[in-house]
């Protein structure tokens, strides 16, 4: 099993030291062949951490990336965390037989705001479950909670065996801000890593995310971070 963890934050000292926390990412529904042969050959040109897509490209970024140290990621139960806990698990399983070495999933995000803890735990931990010992982001979508609901949700995925709390899916509410990952970090024991997601689009919006606490930024804008330029992608 690959190990999830990042440099530390103080080895950032310019945009090519981004590289180790990204998890260069393509969800979007018109993504093509093309775009996600380009994605992988892009995180092994950079030396990402990982490929971050829908679990449809799964089979073809495993193969692409296998004999490599970049991780091929999936999301489950994207971008709504709407669905059954049977389909996230089931989604889940196979991402796992299709060689997913992490899986991102959607928070329960109606069961936060009913303040129904046990369904919102038990439906994460269907899925930690059903990753069978790898490691799994839960998608918080920040933008969509309060600051209470926050700290309930991260509490609720480190109890549900959750490696990693993120901040946002990039499709709904706002993504990630430096409050979010201090407030994620503040909620959680040190054990728990953080991801950044949405919106991140200069190296100085990164480095600062990964100097408040975050280990892993996943964002559609790699090649630009990591190059020093500017962009205007939303994920």
């Amino acid at each position: 099993m690959q190990s999830t963890n990042s440099p530390a934050s103080g080895s950032i000292s310019g945009p090519s030291d981004l590289a180790a926390f990204i998890d260069h990412t393509l969800l979007k529904a018109d993504a093509t062949v093309a775009d996600i042969e380009r994605l992988c050959d892009e995180a092994l040109q950079f030396r990402f951490k990982g490929v971050c897509v829908n679990s449809v490209h799964l089979p073809r970024v495993a193969a692409r990336l296998r004999g490599s140290t970049v991780l091929p990621v999936c999301v489950v139960g994207f971008p709504l965390g709407a669905s059954l806990s049977e389909v996230k698990a089931a989604e889940t399983r196979l991402a796992i037989e299709a060689g997913a070495a992490e899986i991102d999933t959607v928070l329960a995000i109606g069961a936060i705001k009913d303040r129904n803890s046990v369904l919102a735990e038990n439906d994460l931990r269907a899925v930690v479950t059903a990753a069978e010992g790898r490691p799994v982001k839960v998608i918080l979508e920040t933008g969509l909670l309060s600051v209470d609901e926050i700290t309930l949700a991260c509490r609720l995925s480190e109890a549900a065996g959750a490696a990693f709390v993120k901040t946002a899916t990039g499709f709904l509410g706002r993504g990630a801000s430096l409050e979010d990952i201090r407030l994620m970090k503040a909620s959680c024991s040190p054990r728990m890593q953080i991801k950044a997601s949405g919106g991140i689009k200069t190296f100085e919006q990164a480095r600062d995310l990964i100097h408040a606490g975050a280990h892993r930024l996943g964002t559609s804008s790699g090649v630009a971070l990591v190059s020093g330029k500017e962009t205007g992608a939303s994920y």
